[in-house]
């Protein structure tokens, strides 16, 4: 999708882009490659070559900092699928509280695709911890996560850094015309969470940190296990909503081979 995107360019926005596809400038390579685009003036026309040729040259090198500081917040989501391969999940779990209110993070789960790992206050997770694990990765998705997770995270801990694309299905949810939090979603979707965690909430995380931080190993797998649920669920919902989001740009009307 990103290769086919051009509201990421400074004065054009969704309807313009779609009168581009309309004319059959479906990718970067068909701008550049054109003489003349719409009614663009030869200097405009140079400015917007020049950003897609250096966008190109650090899409295909993997640099994701770069493009994520280059593309607006709101249209990170089009860079999903490029780095697809190396996205990863967050969720956190608090006491409850603000940072600045004596809160602190509890667990933060971490979720590839292929392994969960969960960082747990008092035992594995530090900043250096965190940090080693977020260097893996070039894509970042989260629920609400650029209002709260990572903001609390910063808050937090020294020396962290989330420079990479960041995908919020908050966010992208709210623009395909879903309401309520993740739980919601996840029902409006038909994922169904294990039993044992079924109905849990950030309240309950709060109460089973409680007890797992006075001696109970078994609230703390549970806390463990209800945070799992919340990360590794990102993962099919991102791959869901990217979708959904691809189709309704309309770019599917002007690709014969249906791909972007």
């Amino acid at each position: 999708m990103i290769r086919n995107s051009f509201c990421i360019l400074d004065g054009i926005g969704e309807k313009l882009e779609r009168k581009l596809w309309k004319e059959g400038i479906l990718t970067w390579e068909d701008f550049t490659a054109a003489k003349r685009v719409l009614s663009f003036g030869p200097e405009r026309k140079g400015i917007f070559d020049a950003s897609l040729s250096v966008l190109g040259e650090e899409l295909a090198a993997g640099n994701a900092p770069f493009l994520a500081s280059r593309i607006r917040r709101r249209e990170h989501w089009r860079l999903y699928d490029a780095f697809r391969e190396g996205t990863v999940c967050l969720d956190i779990e608090t006491n409850g509280y603000q940072p600045d209110r004596g809160g602190y993070v509890t667990v933060i789960g971490l979720y590839d695709g292929y392994d969960y790992k969960s960082l747990v206050r008092g035992e594995n997770l530090t900043p250096e911890n965190l940090e080693r694990e977020l260097q893996r990765y070039k894509c970042l998705v989260t629920f609400y996560g650029a209002a709260f997770d990572v903001p609390f995270i910063l808050r937090s801990f020294s020396g962290i850094s989330f420079d990479m694309p960041h995908f919020d299905l908050c966010f992208a949810a709210k623009r395909l015309g879903f309401h309520g939090g993740l739980k919601r979603l996840e029902v409006e979707l038909g994922i169904q969470r294990d039993d044992d965690v079924k109905g849990l909430d950030g309240y309950d995380a709060v109460r089973l940190w409680e007890h797992a931080r006075k001696g109970s190993d078994q609230a703390r797998a549970l806390l463990v296990k209800y945070n799992r649920e919340d990360t590794v669920n990102l993962l099919w919902i991102a791959s869901t909503l990217y979708e959904r989001l691809r189709l309704s740009t309309g770019i599917g009307e002007y690709l014969s081979c249906g791909t972007a």
